[in-house]
């Protein structure tokens, strides 16, 4: 999840930063690209996620040509802050992997 939210909003943001001439639309998917980038090494994920997010509502925002794919991408952005960098990333290498047992009382 984290990749295919990562691949495409860096994907997007070299899109903009080519094809646009950095306006402000250009500059929020550049700005979006730079929190998704730590966000697919699973590095501060639920601070980059929620950036990840905000930044893709600020897109929605600021009438996109395809709101629809910045709404998702923000959707994936809020549901990784949520869920955590998981088994396989950099927070779980310096901090340990953390698993939460419910209990049957």
């Amino acid at each position: 999840m984290r990749a295919v939210a990562a691949i495409t909003a860096v994907l997007q943001g070299i899109d903009g930063l080519l094809t646009a001439s950095l306006q402000s639309r250009g500059i929020l998917e550049v700005v979006a690209a730079c929190f998704a980038v730590p966000l697919l090494l699973g590095l501060w994920t639920p601070v980059s996620g929620v950036l990840m997010a905000v930044a893709e509502l600020c897109l929605v925002l600021s009438h996109a040509s395809d709101p629809w794919m910045h709404v998702r991408l923000g959707a994936l952005g809020a549901a990784l802050a949520m869920l955590g960098p998981g088994a396989w990333s950099v927070d779980a290498r310096l901090f340990g992997r953390k698993r939460i047992e419910i209990s049957r009382q």
